[in-house]
């Protein structure tokens, strides 16, 4: 009899634990749109065509013998790794899709005309940025999920030297107002330490962007993204974004890093002398992830696409980023960097 009672018992808790609208949620059509991000490690094509020079070393006759026959395999790997982020809910692909390390906009061009990508007749949005390198962010879009409004490119002027420019994309995601800020902040050459100022700088310069757009529209989702060489736990993520671990509470004008727990349980973008970090972080204002779950698009998944062949199967660097160069050794792999894909999706009628 205690047995009866009990499994009795265990029954009307499960019930009560089912959402109440559970029911009615099976009978509601479902849409979903991935955003992602993908440093493309120095996509450089052939022509030196800087005036100062900064492109010689992918050429013919640079340092890295960089010819036509390594360019098409790279723009190929690159398109062929792009096709694999489509999904059963997404199978156009991402909507978005911010990219760094570009060099122009024929190489972007070149990528998303190959026979993998030509069929979701994506289009993009480019900006020469003043950086030392010669390498740009950009923004890589589907017309059928996102329609452009708006594009402002903001320099960092508050370092010493040239970087890349933070590039500001309002659109129309299926009918909702969404603003992307593509970043690539300075990199960590002089250690972290020494270098972490001008990373600070560059978060202040996006939530800038971010308060200006709330400014104008205080609906809008903003969405932080890029290789922004700090993980999330670092001052420039955590304290001047204001990104927080945890979703719950967050404010509308916050922010939510999903990647921050990722990272808690060893799951990185790119690794280190066996260290891994977690750079590539899509970053989102709690009005995309604190909604009601209705007609709104509402934050739901987070993930590192560390696709098997993406990844390096010999050295002492298996299971890491299988990257275009090691060593000065031509590998012909895709990135040093894994892409990021964070997924929404809201309820229509």
């Amino acid at each position: 009899m205690k047995r009866i009672h009990f499994f009795i018992l265990a029954v009307l808790l499960f019930i009560a634990g089912l959402p109440q609208d559970a029911d009615a949620q099976k009978n509601r059509k479902v849409q979903v749109a991935g955003i992602a991000f993908y440093n493309f490690e120095n996509l450089f094509d052939t022509i030196p065509n800087n005036a100062e020079g900064r492109d010689l070393e992918f050429t013919p006759g640079g340092q890295r013998q960089w010819n036509g026959a390594k360019y098409r395999e790279k723009v190929h790997n690159l398109a062929y790794a792009i096709s694999n982020f489509a999904t059963k809910t997404t199978p156009l692909g991402p909507a978005i899709i911010g990219i760094s390390e570009i060099e122009n906009a024929s190489v972007i061009q070149d990528v998303i005309s190959q026979p993998e990508l030509a069929k979701w007749k994506l289009r993009y949005v480019h900006h020469d940025s003043p950086d030392a390198r010669g390498v740009d962010v950009s923004l890589i879009y589907n017309p059928a999920y996102f329609k452009v409004e708006n594009v402002t490119n903001h320099t960092l002027t508050a370092i010493p030297f040239r970087t890349r420019d933070q590039m500001c994309v309002v659109g129309s995601l299926l009918g909702q107002r969404v603003a992307v800020i593509v970043n690539h902040w300075p990199s960590r050459l002089g250690g972290q330490e020494k270098s972490e100022p001008n990373r600070i700088h560059a978060a202040e310069l996006s939530k800038a962007i971010a308060d200006s757009l709330w400014r104008v529209d205080p609906d809008m989702g903003v969405i932080i993204m890029g290789d922004l060489n700090d993980d999330p736990m670092d001052k420039s993520c955590a304290k001047t974004l204001g990104a927080k671990k945890k979703a719950d509470g967050v404010a509308a004008h916050g922010f939510y890093n999903p990647w921050w727990e990722m990272l808690d349980k060893g799951i990185g973008t790119l690794a280190y002398k066996s260290q891994w970090n977690l750079f590539d972080q899509i970053i989102i204002s709690g009005n995309l992830v604190n909604t009601d779950g209705g007609k709104a698009w509402t934050f739901f998944d987070a993930r590192v696409l560390s696709f098997d062949f993406l990844k390096d199967t010999e050295g002492n660097r298996v299971g890491y980023p299988k990257r275009t160069f090691s060593a000065g050794s031509y590998l012909g792999g895709y990135s040093d960097h894994f892409p990021t894909e964070v997924f929404f999706r809201r309820y229509v009628e």
